[in-house]
């Protein structure tokens, strides 16, 4: 993620993102791996069903917890 505001991943939506989606494909990414799609309030629902029914969502976190926790990775 980059210093600019984070926005919301939901085509078109250009609301400022709030939520972080960690999720992968497991016909993919290794188990561990992690890729990302920011939310904002109104968008995570729906997200999060669309990677839930897919068998690929495997987090949902506030963007300020994730930030926080990369800092603390490094």
């Amino acid at each position: 993620m980059s210093d600019e505001t984070p926005i919301c991943s939901a085509k078109g939506c250009r609301t400022t993102a709030v939520w972080v989606l960690a999720w992968n494909n497991p016909k993919i990414h290794t188990p561990e791996r992690r890729k990302t799609w920011l939310a904002c309030e109104e968008h995570r629902e729906h997200l999060a069903q669309f990677l839930g029914v897919r068998g690929m969502l495997k987090d949902v976190v506030p963007l300020e917890e994730w930030q926080a926790a990369e800092d603390t990775r490094g």
